[in-house]
């Protein structure tokens, strides 16, 4: 009986697999030997494909940023797209183990050009009227909001105790809206209520 080979090794195949480990084993275990034990290969075949675990990290952050990207729908104006984007990106950081704490450790890949990157990143806030300096700003804000609540929300004990004190989903929920309100208005047409 033929030996069935395993799929061939690429980074969609390597990053899948590292969130599988994440989900098993969380953060602390997720390490380049035990990936390749994961995927039945010797450690240097990873090295083909990436540099190191700070690139993998940026991989899997990648990942996580782009699932909560995908699941804004469209907005009638740049508000609306705001509080959608903190929702998506709250349950995109919840949907893996530490998922929040990843994304707050991870690197942006080396050769990744930050101009590029600003430019897609803001683009669905300038579609609805913002400057790319107040897209980027809001998106900021919005982003570190929810890291740091997911980071809660991920810690049992601590978010055990919150509940105690307050609704812990109303406050994610009344937070946002309070900072997405707070933003200044987008000159001109599409600035949206507040």
């Amino acid at each position: 009986m033929a030996r069935q080979m395993p799929p061939a090794l690429d980074i969609e195949r390597l990053v899948t697999a590292a969130f599988e480990q994440l989900e098993d084993h969380g953060l602390e275990a997720l390490s380049m030997r035990r990936l390749a034990a994961r995927l039945n290969v010797q450690a240097p075949a990873i090295y083909w494909h990436i540099r190191d675990k700070a690139e993998l990290l940026g991989l899997m952050a990648s990942r996580i940023y782009a699932q909560a990207y995908r699941a804004v729908e469209a907005a009638p104006d740049w508000r609306t797209w705001l509080r959608q984007f903190g929702r998506a990106l709250r349950r995109s950081f919840a949907a893996h183990r530490d998922g929040a704490r990843l994304c707050a450790l991870a690197r942006p890949p080396a050769e990744a050009d930050p101009a590029f990157h600003a430019q897609r990143i803001a683009a669905p806030l300038v579609a609805l009227n913002l400057d790319r300096a107040q897209a980027l700003s809001c998106q900021a804000a919005v982003i570190s909001f929810a890291l740091g609540w997911s980071t809660f929300e991920a810690n049992g004990p601590m978010h055990s105790f919150l509940d105690q004190m307050l609704d812990f989903e109303g406050s994610f929920e009344a937070g946002l809206d309070a900072l997405v309100k707070g933003f200044p208005d987008a000159p001109g047409p599409g600035a949206g209520p507040a």
